[in-house]
């Protein structure tokens, strides 16, 4: 075995270790101190009523719904650096999280969370969604093949125009809602249940296997578009996908959690330091390595500050803007 593939293969089981484990800590620790014997007891159904419903009702959906957000912004990730060819981008360039959070405070504002717990995270998937579609209606209007640059600046001002209907609505509401629109815009897990998983799982893991589909065109679009075509890529079908694709598994994230930032960005361009380029390793082991980012940075808000929970959201910033100028200071010096 070649030295490139031994490390590759050291890397898949570091990563999957570190998952496991990641699952193993989140479930074991907490408000209510468990030890692993009592959690093993509880997940094989036998122990205690109280043990078995912290295991299994809220600390395992709130894991597992860590590893397909964090796993899910991670892979969106790295396929928008890959096409907007960009290491430092992420999942919210393209307004995603503005129009997902402009959704979520109208319905905070309106008074219509409290009808249902469902309205929040739909609130905030029909505004991203609506996000979703401005910023490619825009896009294409420009030019039909859906040029990077025009995609690109038309997510910035997408997600401006939803940041001044944020602005707009919480400087019309009382100070309850500005707290819950706050809070929800930071970030939680928290409101996870075995029903709001299923959801964001069936969107997440299907959307992942078709940006894993796309694992080698996008290895040769990396060599230029026109270059791409010539090999028989469908360019434009193959950016339409993924930016699609890529999208709304991120808009699931975002309508369960809130807005949680930094995932996707340091995430890819960490497992790139490792593993190099190849979209067909990037890709998969990103998926890995962002759940176990959001799940332990999930386990730490929770235990560091106990019994208050502080939002996961400013967990991942605080390890992550550090993080994010380490890679821009090593991407100038590049």
């Amino acid at each position: 075995m070649n030295r490139p593939r031994a490390l590759h293969l050291v890397t898949w089981l570091i990563l999957l270790f570190a998952i496991g484990g990641a699952l193993m800590l989140s479930v074991r620790f907490g408000a209510v101190g468990l030890s692993t014997g009592e959690v093993l007891t509880a997940l094989r159904g036998s122990g205690s009523a109280t043990n078995r419903f912290i295991v299994v009702e809220l600390r395992m959906p709130r894991a597992v719904m860590g590893i397909l957000v964090g796993g899910g912004l991670a892979l969106s990730g790295g396929v928008f650096q890959a096409l907007l060819r960009n290491p430092l981008a992420e999942p919210y360039i393209l307004g995603i999280s503005g129009g997902a959070a402009a959704g979520a405070v109208l319905l905070l504002a309106l008074g219509w969370v409290a009808v249902t717990s469902w309205a929040l995270p739909l609130g905030a998937f029909v505004g991203a969604g609506v996000a979703i579609l401005l910023v490619f209606g825009v896009a294409l209007s420009a030019d039909r093949r859906l040029d990077v640059r025009v995609l690109l600046l038309s997510g910035v001002v997408v997600g401006a125009f939803f940041s001044a209907c944020i602005a707009l609505i919480i400087s019309l509401s009382d100070a309850p809602t500005v707290r819950s629109a706050v809070l929800w815009m930071m970030g939680s897990l928290s409101g996870s249940s075995w029903r709001s998983v299923a959801v964001v799982a069936s969107y997440t893991l299907p959307g992942a296997l078709i940006l894993l589909s796309l694992a080698r065109s996008l290895n040769v679009m990396a060599i230029g578009e026109e270059t791409a075509g010539y090999l028989g890529t469908e360019v434009e079908r193959v950016k339409r996908v993924a930016y699609g694709i890529a999208s709304l598994i991120a808009a699931a994230g975002v309508a369960f959690a809130g807005i949680i930032g930094f995932v996707g960005l340091i995430v890819p361009h960490a497992v790139r330091m490792a593993v190099g380029s190849d979209h067909r390793r990037l890709l998969p082991l990103s998926f890995i390595a962002g759940g176990t980012f959001l799940v332990l940075a999930d386990l730490l808000a929770r235990v560091v500050l106990a019994p208050v929970e502080i939002p996961v959201g400013v967990i991942t910033a605080l390890v992550g803007v550090p993080f994010f100028l380490l890679l821009l200071r090593r991407s100038l010096r590049s």
